[in-house]
């Protein structure tokens, strides 16, 4: 499993979990609950890792809701620091834009 998700995986367990207002605004604007994203995120799939992102490591997972609709979601841990995990953004995939299992872009 992916070191940074493992990390972040570990923060959540513990509490120590924050959404950006940008992430609540996303989540909101594709109808999705943010608990169930917090419900799913240890069922979660990475799909991409940027662990030298400028603002701190992350990763785009893939996450299903209730319904078993895709939710792709990027937790994020700040740069320079241990802690919280952060739920930088939260979407639903473009299935134009990635495999049929949004898991792969292809556009």
């Amino acid at each position: 499993m992916n070191g940074i998700f493992v990390r972040i995986l570990d923060l959540i367990e513990r509490g120590e979990v924050r959404i950006s207002a940008h992430g609540y605004d996303e989540l909101a604007a594709d109808g999705i609950f943010v608990r169930d994203v917090m419900e799913s995120v240890s069922a979660g799939q990475v799909i991409e890792s940027y662990p030298d992102y400028h603002r701190g490591p992350c990763v785009l997972v893939l996450q299903y809701d209730r319904s078993n609709k895709p939710i792709h979601v990027v937790w994020g841990i700040p740069r320079n620091a241990e802690m919280p995990a952060v739920l930088i953004t939260g979407y639903r995939p473009d299935p134009k834009r990635w495999s049929d299992d949004f898991v792969r872009r292809i556009a």
